[in-house]
């Protein structure tokens, strides 16, 4: 007892001294861990600043035509019908072209694809400037519907093999936001180069900022590259590449996007005249309940970010929040609303649509991750996210006849039944564990 006593009081000092080196080296080790993580904080926010820029220019190409109808009608002699049809020609080539993508990402890699869809949008507003035809519209419109399919599939999957799970949501987050705000400014921009410098500068003006747009990919292009120590994009589950066609859960969220867009764009290409007559508000107070449906969506897509990474499920969340919309459309179409409050309600109703968004593309993200890993990210976002185009062709179709026939508050009845029939395929995904 008395060795061992001695050796406990021998023993302090040489303690001490040991725990004087851990503690020395462990503060280093503990700074450069926190310095690794914020350098890679800083890497995964400029990715997702670079990926966001680029989805708000091609949504701005979106509207690269449409807001320029008036002086194009003029110069061309056309009818609205025939003006009309160059957005259909953009959503067709948009829509088949972003299934095919998927693959083209999956195979050659998302930065190359991004790089070819900027590409194609420069040259739309190129070929839009130079246009001397009906046919030069058509040119113009295929090529900026080809530049618009690419960017679903690569921005996915760049954001998915870049961005750590803890940030998604607010990486899709801030991908949607972007897209709102490239709508946003599009006709601002165009409408005002046109009336200061003709239709033709306007759609020089819009290539550059999609030239703006590839310039700030290539300066940047060290963020898209493959991740050094991630998985291969061919790492996954073997088989044929057209396998996530056998899976029950990307239908349904091919569903979900295709009723969704169908109801957004009874509201986009609609809402002002519906509003009109059902309530009998004058153009202006129509078109400002748009832009607040517009804006309620670009906040809840902001704040939708936050509430992606809450714990909750995401097919759950999403089926609560689109029951809200359906039904504040239902009330919407009683015609039961103050005309004064109509805008609120507008902005109410896409509050909801847009604080789903980032959960909506959690929930794809575990359909495609689940069972084939990321070498199909591209295939199953490219596919997926064709129901976004899709249902903004077919929407016209549905609801154009509604009111032709006069059947005004039916637009409304039938946003709310497309929302609910959406709530079921999101939670349809939440039931059938892929």
């Amino acid at each position: 007892m008395g060795t061992d006593s001695n050796a406990a009081v021998a023993s302090p000092e040489p303690v001490a001294l040991a725990a004087a080196v851990t503690d020395t080296t462990a503060a280093p080790a503990g700074a450069e861990a926190g310095e690794t993580a914020r350098l890679q904080r800083r890497r995964e926010y400029a990715t997702i600043s670079v990926v966001g820029f680029a989805h708000g220019v091609s949504h701005f190409f979106h509207l690269l035509l449409a807001p320029l109808f008036p002086w194009l009608m003029q110069e061309f002699g056309l009818s609205f019908t025939q003006v009309g049809a160059t957005m259909t020609l953009f959503f067709v080539v948009s829509g088949i072209g972003q299934a095919l993508a998927g693959f083209a990402v999956d195979r050659l890699g998302e930065r190359r694809v991004l790089f070819f869809g900027v590409s194609c949008l420069a040259a739309a507003g190129v070929a839009l400037a130079l246009a001397h035809s009906y046919a030069g519209l058509f040119l113009a419109a295929g090529l900026a519907g080809l530049g618009n399919a690419v960017f679903h599939p690569a921005d996915f999957t760049l954001l998915n093999r870049h961005v750590s799970a803890a940030r998604l949501g607010h990486a899709f987050s801030i991908h949607g936001l972007s897209g709102n705000l490239g709508w946003a400014a599009a006709p601002a921009f165009l409408t005002g180069i046109a009336a200061l410098a003709g239709w033709r500068g306007a759609a020089l003006g819009a290539g550059a900022v999609a030239l703006l747009a590839l310039g700030l990919l290539v300066c940047f292009r060290h963020l898209l590259a493959d991740p050094p120590h991630g998985a291969s994009r061919h790492d996954g589950a073997a088989g044929s590449p057209f396998a996530f066609l056998g899976c029950g859960p990307v239908w349904l969220c091919f569903g979900f996007f295709l009723f969704t867009t169908t109801a957004f764009g009874a509201f986009q290409n609609f809402g002002s005249p519906v509003l009109q007559q059902v309530y009998g508000l004058s153009v202006g107070l129509a078109a400002s309940a748009i832009t607040a449906f517009l804006l309620g969506g670009a906040g809840g897509m902001a704040l939708g970010g936050f509430l992606a990474g809450k714990a909750m499920a995401h097919d759950r969340r999403i089926a609560l929040i689109l029951s809200t919309a359906a039904l504040l459309a239902l009330l919407l179409a009683s015609g039961a609303v103050p005309g004064a409050l109509v805008p609120l309600l507008m902005a109410c109703i896409g509050f909801c649509n847009g604080l789903a968004g980032p959960s909506r593309d959690l929930l794809v993200r575990r359909a495609a991750a689940a069972r084939f890993g990321q070498q199909a990210f591209g295939r199953v976002y490219g596919f997926v996210y064709s129901g976004l185009d899709t249902g903004l062709a077919l929407s016209p179709l549905l609801f154009g006849p509604m009111l032709d026939a006069g059947h005004f508050a039916s637009v409304l009845v039938g946003v709310a039944i497309l929302q609910s029939i959406a709530v079921l395929t999101a939670l349809g995904v939440g039931r059938r564990q892929v």
